[in-house]
């Protein structure tokens, strides 16, 4: 890697042919044309290639986000480029009104890849997850025989599964649902990693435990290893489903094709997004036996682009790359020098890091810095990363990151917490 990481410059970025656009002058228009639903860093991104990304004045970053797991193969993945370029020739939409040649390869190698029959493929993973809430709704009715509108969910505190109406209905968190109500009904709300709590809410009316088997959103948090053993149990015992939320955590960030296989628990359904559309466009699915997907019928649910040509040449395309690729050993090998070289910062400005995979979520000392403050030093220092809450921040690389580059984004995370504590002596 040269020596000029972080800090090079040229006139223009993006399309060469462009008139050239300052970061101030982009960050200016945004602010003013866009609505403010998000709080982005100063960076202006104009180009990628694997883990690294360059602004429009030329200046590199170590991508430690990763577009929050959606770029686990990396920024313009060759094998996914030539997917998505000889697709872009022939047809990119067809409608579920017809099929394409790209629907059956797609939902056949993923059900095959996860041990199931069917896949009802979606766009975005709140849309997988809104597709679990209704089919879980509807199972309860035609399979299980609960009443007609009595169905319930039972969910887990601190979760993110989205933020469309009825998936903010059982969010915690104020930024999410404050001011969106009348909120969608049918949620129980219990911590996330207790079992007992859950069993207390499980009854006769509950269709499905939805859960994350790691919270992204919340810090990166992963419960203890008889979490998803004992909601299998339940679920079994009380005939409930058993969903995984498995958008952030699955396709080879905690180094398995599915954070599940780290308890060896197979839920009733998964829930993919984000990487299953290999950074190129959003595709996402769930994922279940036919016993499950069967209650839903022609008209019942759907999407214009949901399995479209291109989504279906990029899905199948990530999970041959999955099945055949170094992803899920780098996820494994390099999460552990991840897992090492964290424990360094325990105690020199980080109170705690939590790591699966190539996956972390760091706490740093709010006397030092608010995870915002944190995230714009190391900006300041060529390497990307986000806050999520107070003083937490994650890091989620791609998967094609090199140790080298790796263990240099740790060291500017090291050097930064220096400055931060010699600022505080």
């Amino acid at each position: 890697m040269s020596d000029t990481r972080g800090l090079g410059r040229r006139e223009t970025g993006g399309d060469p042919a462009a008139p050239a656009i300052s970061t101030t002058d982009h960050i200016g228009l945004a602010e003013t044309h866009s609505a403010h639903n998000y709080n982005p860093l100063p960076v202006v991104i104009a180009e990628g290639e694997g883990a690294w990304v360059t602004d429009v004045e030329g200046r590199r970053y170590l991508d430690c986000l990763a577009g929050y797991s959606a770029i686990n193969f990396g920024h313009r993945n060759p094998e996914l480029l030539a997917a998505a370029h000889r697709q872009l020739e022939r047809v990119t939409l067809t409608s579920r009104a017809f099929y394409n040649d790209q629907f059956a390869p797609f939902v056949t190698s993923l059900a095959d890849m996860v041990g199931k029959d069917q896949v009802l493929p979606m766009n975005t993973g709140a849309e997988a997850v809104e597709t679990a809430i209704k089919v879980a709704r509807r199972w309860a009715y035609e399979v299980k025989g609960v009443p007609d509108g009595d169905a319930t969910i039972i969910v887990a505190g601190g979760n993110f599964h989205g933020r469309t109406t009825t998936i903010i209905s059982f969010s915690q968190d104020p930024d999410a649902y404050g001011g969106f109500g009348p909120y969608t009904p049918g949620f129980r709300v219990v911590p996330f990693g207790d079992a007992d709590a859950v069993e207390d809410a499980v009854d006769s009316t509950a269709a499905a435990v939805l859960v994350e088997p790691v919270q992204g959103e919340a810090g990166v948090i992963v419960p203890e290893p008889d979490y998803l053993p004992r909601l299998r149990e339940i679920c079994d015992r009380e005939r409930a489903l058993l969903i995984a939320d498995e958008v952030q955590s699955g396709l080879g960030r905690t180094g398995t094709v599915v954070a599940c296989e780290h308890t060896g628990v197979e839920p009733d359904a998964y829930l993919f997004g984000k990487a299953l559309g290999g950074g190129v466009l959003p595709v996402s699915a769930m994922v279940a036996d036919e016993e499950v997907l069967g209650v839903i019928k022609p008209g019942q649910h759907g999407s214009t682009f949901g399995g479209n040509a291109l989504a279906g040449a990029m899905g199948r395309t990530v999970v041959r790359m999955l099945r055949e690729g170094p992803y899920l050993e780098n996820a494994r090998t390099l999460g552990e020098i991840l897992r090492t070289r964290l424990k360094e910062f325990v105690g020199g400005g980080v109170l705690s890091a939590r790591t699966i995979g190539l996956w972390a979520g760091i706490d740093v000392d709010p006397s030092l810095a608010t995870g915002r403050d944190l995230c714009e030093r190391l900006a300041e220092r060529g390497v990307l990363v986000k806050d999520t809450h107070g003083s937490t921040i994650r890091l989620s690389p791609p998967l094609v990151v090199s140790e080298e580059d790796l263990n240099w984004g740790l060291d500017q995370l090291g050097a930064v917490l220096a400055d931060l504590r010699a600022g505080a002596a």
